[in-house]
C-alpha cells in the first residue's frame, strides 16, 4: 500500500465524493444518480463489475463515521503495560494480529501501541525475561467516535498510522479502527490465509449483538443462530429483510423478525450490504445462550 499523500486539485483538497461527482459532470445530481449512473456503465460494459463495486465502496465511506466501523471495545485485544513477555506472548500468539493497544489497569487508559515486530530483536536474547514493554511503546493515535471515515483514512496515509484508539464523548475507550477496516469498504474483504469464510460473513460485536453480511446464505445463517427462516422464500438473510420490511430499506433502518432484530448499517438503493443483528435473550447460539 503507498504511503503517497492525496493529490489536490488548484490548491484544495477535494473529497472522494466531490471528485467523482466531477467525473460524470451534467449528469447526477445527487449520490443515488451517480449510483445508477455507475450501473448503466457497467450494464453497458463501460466499467467492471469489480470497479462499479469499489466505486459505490468510496460512495459508501463518504457518509460514514467511525462509529460505524469500529471494533468495539469488548473485542479489543489489549497488553498491561505491567505485563511480562511470558505473561503477554500467548495473547499475541492465539490473536495473530500485529498492532496491540497498551493499558495501564484498566481499558480506558491506553498508554500507547505495542507492534509485535518491535519485539523480534528480543525473539532469541536472554533479555527477553527483562523486557520492559514500556521501552517498546509506540504513540497511538487518538481519535472520537463521531470523526467521519474519508478524513480519517488520510491521515492514516498521511502519519503512516494502521491503527486508532476510538474514545466516546466522555474519552472512554469506544473501541479501535484500523486502516485494513477503511479498505474493505471500499475494496471488499481483504482475506486472510486464516479467516474462516463463516466468521467473514459473520462478526460477533458485543454482548447478544451481531454484525452480518446481507448475501450469507439463508442455510448458514439459520444453522449459526439456530433460526428458522423458510429458506424457500431466499437465498440469503438479506432477501428474508428486505421482504419483512416491504421496501428497500434506508440505512438506519430497524425491524424485527422472529424474535430477531435487524438494523440496517449499509446499503445503496438495490440492495442490502451489512447488517446488526441482535439476537433474543436465552437463544441458543452455536451451541451457546446468547448474552
Amino acid at each position: 500500500m503507498s504511503d503517497d499523500n492525496s493529490q489536490s486539485t488548484n490548491g484544495s483538497s477535494k473529497t472522494l465524493m466531490e471528485k467523482l461527482v466531477q467525473v460524470f459532470t451534467g449528469e447526477p445530481q445527487s449520490k443515488e444518480e451517480l449510483v445508477d449512473v455507475l450501473v448503466d456503465a457497467t450494464d453497458r460494459d463501460l466499467i467492471k463489475p469489480s470497479t462499479k463495486q469499489m466505486l459505490e465502496g468510496v460512495l459508501e465511506v463518504s457518509d460514514m463515521r467511525v462509529r460505524d466501523i469500529m471494533i468495539p471495545r469488548s473485542h479489543m485485544v489489549t497488553v498491561d503495560i505491567s505485563q511480562t513477555i511470558e505473561e503477554f506472548l500467548p495473547t499475541m500468539i492465539d490473536s495473530a494480529h500485529s498492532r496491540f493497544p497498551v493499558t495501564n489497569e484498566d481499558i480506558d487508559h491506553i498508554e500507547g501501541m505495542l507492534l509485535a515486530k518491535d519485539l523480534l530483536p528480543y525473539a532469541f536474547s536472554k533479555e527477553a525475561s527483562e523486557l520492559c514493554i514500556a521501552d517498546l511503546l509506540r504513540p497511538a493515535m487518538i481519535i472520537p467516535e463521531s470523526k467521519k471515515v474519508e478524513p480519517l483514512l488520510k491521515e492514516f496515509r498521511q502519519e503512516r498510522y494502521h491503527m486508532a484508539i476510538v474514545v466516546d464523548e466522555y474519552g472512554g475507550v469506544s473501541g479501535l479502527v484500523t486502516i485494513e477496516d477503511i479498505l474493505e469498504l471500499i475494496v471488499g474483504e481483504i482475506e486472510d490465509e486464516h479467516d474462516d469464510m463463516l466468521e467473514r460473513e459473520i462478526r460477533h460485536l458485543s454482548g447478544n449483538v451481531y454484525q452480518v453480511k446481507a448475501l450469507t446464505e439463508l442455510e448458514d445463517f439459520n444453522e449459526y443462530f439456530n433460526s428458522g427462516f423458510n429458506e424457500e422464500e431466499a437465498d440469503t438473510i438479506g432477501g428474508i429483510v428486505i421482504h419483512g420490511f416491504g421496501h428497500m430499506p434506508k440505512r438506519g433502518e430497524s425491524t424485527s423478525l422472529d424474535k430477531f432484530k435487524f438494523k440496517v448499517v449499509s446499503c445503496d438503493r438495490r440492495r442490502i450490504q451489512q447488517m446488526q443483528v441482535t439476537v433474543p435473550d436465552g437463544h441458543t447460539i452455536n451451541g451457546k445462550l446468547a448474552d
